[in-house]
Protein backbone atom coordinates (compact mmCIF):
# COMPACT_ATOMS: atom_id res chain seq x y z
CA UNK A 1 0.00 0.00 0.00
CA UNK A 2 2.85 2.82 0.74
CA UNK A 3 4.35 2.01 -2.64
CA UNK A 4 0.65 3.07 -4.09
CA UNK A 5 0.80 6.20 -2.52
CA UNK A 6 3.67 6.95 -3.69
CA UNK A 7 3.05 6.47 -6.85
CA UNK A 8 -0.46 8.46 -7.28
CA UNK A 9 1.87 11.47 -6.37
CA UNK A 10 3.66 11.58 -9.11
CA UNK A 11 1.21 10.43 -11.96
CA UNK A 12 -0.90 12.82 -10.73
CA UNK A 13 2.04 15.75 -10.89
CA UNK A 14 2.68 14.08 -14.82
CA UNK A 15 -0.96 14.81 -15.30
CA UNK A 16 -0.56 18.62 -13.96
CA UNK A 17 2.48 18.88 -16.01
CA UNK A 18 0.84 17.90 -19.28
CA UNK A 19 -2.02 19.58 -19.32
CA UNK A 20 -1.07 22.64 -16.26
CA UNK A 21 -1.44 26.04 -18.17
CA UNK A 22 -3.48 28.17 -17.46
CA UNK A 23 -4.68 32.03 -19.19
CA UNK A 24 -4.91 34.87 -17.82
CA UNK A 25 -6.04 38.21 -18.37
CA UNK A 26 -3.44 41.15 -16.93
CA UNK A 27 -4.06 44.16 -16.37
CA UNK A 28 -2.22 47.09 -13.64
CA UNK A 29 -3.51 48.91 -10.41
CA UNK A 30 -1.59 51.19 -8.89
CA UNK A 31 1.04 50.53 -11.09
CA UNK A 32 1.18 46.70 -10.20
CA UNK A 33 0.17 43.77 -12.62
CA UNK A 34 -2.62 41.78 -11.50
CA UNK A 35 -4.14 38.39 -13.57
CA UNK A 36 -7.76 36.88 -13.79
CA UNK A 37 -8.62 33.45 -15.02
CA UNK A 38 -9.59 34.51 -18.59
CA UNK A 39 -12.56 32.11 -18.31
CA UNK A 40 -14.04 34.91 -15.97
CA UNK A 41 -13.78 38.11 -17.67
CA UNK A 42 -17.09 38.19 -20.37
CA UNK A 43 -15.69 41.23 -21.81
CA UNK A 44 -13.31 44.64 -21.27
CA UNK A 45 -15.29 48.12 -21.86
CA UNK A 46 -14.52 51.66 -22.41
CA UNK A 47 -15.22 53.60 -18.79
CA UNK A 48 -18.64 54.26 -18.85
CA UNK A 49 -21.08 56.93 -17.33
CA UNK A 50 -21.27 55.08 -13.77
CA UNK A 51 -24.27 55.89 -11.75
CA UNK A 52 -23.75 56.40 -8.32
CA UNK A 53 -26.22 54.45 -5.60
CA UNK A 54 -26.33 56.31 -2.03
CA UNK A 55 -25.61 53.74 1.07
CA UNK A 56 -23.58 51.56 -0.52
CA UNK A 57 -20.09 50.47 0.53
CA UNK A 58 -17.34 52.96 -0.28
CA UNK A 59 -15.83 50.30 -3.14
CA UNK A 60 -18.83 50.92 -5.15
CA UNK A 61 -18.63 52.77 -7.60
CA UNK A 62 -22.18 52.50 -9.04
CA UNK A 63 -23.70 50.95 -11.82
CA UNK A 64 -23.67 51.05 -15.69
CA UNK A 65 -25.52 50.37 -18.26
CA UNK A 66 -24.40 47.14 -20.92
CA UNK A 67 -26.40 47.09 -23.35
CA UNK A 68 -29.73 47.02 -21.38
CA UNK A 69 -28.06 45.22 -18.28
CA UNK A 70 -27.38 46.76 -15.72
CA UNK A 71 -24.11 45.98 -13.85
CA UNK A 72 -22.58 46.76 -10.65
CA UNK A 73 -18.96 48.17 -10.99
CA UNK A 74 -16.44 47.98 -8.10
CA UNK A 75 -13.48 50.14 -7.43
CA UNK A 76 -9.97 47.45 -6.61
CA UNK A 77 -8.67 50.57 -5.47
CA UNK A 78 -10.56 51.17 -3.07
CA UNK A 79 -11.29 47.45 -2.24
CA UNK A 80 -8.06 46.85 -1.83
CA UNK A 81 -7.35 49.78 0.50
CA UNK A 82 -4.98 52.02 -2.15
CA UNK A 83 -4.34 55.58 -2.67
CA UNK A 84 -7.65 56.48 -5.40
CA UNK A 85 -5.96 57.24 -8.76
CA UNK A 86 -7.45 59.22 -11.57
CA UNK A 87 -9.18 57.82 -14.71
CA UNK A 88 -6.98 57.66 -17.74
CA UNK A 89 -7.39 56.91 -21.70
CA UNK A 90 -6.14 52.99 -20.63
CA UNK A 91 -8.37 52.89 -17.29
CA UNK A 92 -11.40 50.31 -18.36
CA UNK A 93 -13.89 48.00 -16.91
CA UNK A 94 -13.35 44.67 -16.54
CA UNK A 95 -16.88 42.45 -16.79
CA UNK A 96 -16.83 39.55 -15.18
CA UNK A 97 -18.73 36.61 -14.65
CA UNK A 98 -18.94 33.80 -11.76
CA UNK A 99 -21.03 32.25 -9.85
CA UNK A 100 -24.18 33.47 -11.32
CA UNK A 101 -22.90 36.47 -11.45
CA UNK A 102 -22.06 39.69 -13.16
CA UNK A 103 -20.05 42.68 -12.11
CA UNK A 104 -17.63 44.72 -13.21
CA UNK A 105 -14.35 46.04 -11.96
CA UNK A 106 -12.64 49.41 -12.54
CA UNK A 107 -8.89 48.49 -13.19
CA UNK A 108 -6.21 51.65 -14.79
CA UNK A 109 -5.04 49.50 -17.52
CA UNK A 110 -5.84 45.98 -19.08
CA UNK A 111 -2.09 45.20 -20.61
CA UNK A 112 -2.64 41.37 -22.31
CA UNK A 113 -3.55 37.62 -22.35
CA UNK A 114 -0.89 35.25 -21.05
CA UNK A 115 -0.59 31.59 -20.96
CA UNK A 116 1.35 30.35 -17.80
CA UNK A 117 2.43 26.96 -16.56
CA UNK A 118 1.02 25.76 -13.52
CA UNK A 119 4.96 25.43 -12.37
CA UNK A 120 5.40 29.57 -12.44
CA UNK A 121 2.46 29.85 -9.90
CA UNK A 122 3.89 30.47 -6.34
CA UNK A 123 1.54 30.38 -3.50
CA UNK A 124 1.30 33.88 -1.50
CA UNK A 125 4.10 34.18 0.83
CA UNK A 126 2.91 33.73 4.69
CA UNK A 127 4.51 37.37 5.20
CA UNK A 128 1.98 38.96 2.90
CA UNK A 129 -0.97 40.18 5.66
CA UNK A 130 -4.20 42.69 5.16
CA UNK A 131 -6.91 42.71 3.70
CA UNK A 132 -6.58 41.80 0.02
CA UNK A 133 -4.59 38.91 1.31
CA UNK A 134 -7.66 36.46 1.10
CA UNK A 135 -8.35 37.60 -2.78
CA UNK A 136 -4.79 35.97 -3.89
CA UNK A 137 -4.51 32.79 -5.30
CA UNK A 138 -0.80 32.85 -6.14
CA UNK A 139 2.02 34.97 -7.36
CA UNK A 140 3.08 34.19 -10.89
CA UNK A 141 6.76 34.72 -11.40
CA UNK A 142 7.32 36.45 -15.21
CA UNK A 143 10.48 36.78 -16.56
CA UNK A 144 10.89 40.53 -15.51
CA UNK A 145 8.19 40.92 -12.89
CA UNK A 146 5.81 39.02 -10.35
CA UNK A 147 2.16 38.85 -11.22
CA UNK A 148 -0.58 39.06 -8.51
CA UNK A 149 -3.06 36.44 -9.02
CA UNK A 150 -6.56 37.30 -7.70
CA UNK A 151 -9.26 34.56 -7.11
CA UNK A 152 -12.17 36.11 -8.45
CA UNK A 153 -14.82 34.17 -6.96
CA UNK A 154 -14.23 35.07 -3.34
CA UNK A 155 -14.26 38.94 -4.79
CA UNK A 156 -17.30 38.25 -6.15
CA UNK A 157 -18.54 35.86 -3.48
CA UNK A 158 -18.24 38.27 -0.66
CA UNK A 159 -18.19 41.67 -1.96
CA UNK A 160 -20.77 40.34 -4.98
CA UNK A 161 -23.51 39.49 -2.33
CA UNK A 162 -22.92 42.91 -0.56
CA UNK A 163 -22.93 44.91 -3.67
CA UNK A 164 -26.09 43.43 -4.96
CA UNK A 165 -27.70 43.28 -1.25
CA UNK A 166 -26.61 47.41 -1.23
CA UNK A 167 -28.19 48.02 -5.20
CA UNK A 168 -31.39 46.05 -4.27
CA UNK A 169 -31.64 48.17 -1.07
CA UNK A 170 -31.28 51.42 -3.23
CA UNK A 171 -34.25 50.59 -5.46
Amino acid sequence: MATMTKEAPVMENALSETHGTMQLVSFQLDKELYGIEITKVREIILIAEITRIPQTPHYVKGLINLRSTVIPVIDLRSLFGLEQGEMTDESRIMVLQSAGKTIGIVVDAVSEVLRVKRDQIAPPPPTVAGLGREYLTGIVKLDKELLILLDIDKILGKNGEEVLDAVAAAY
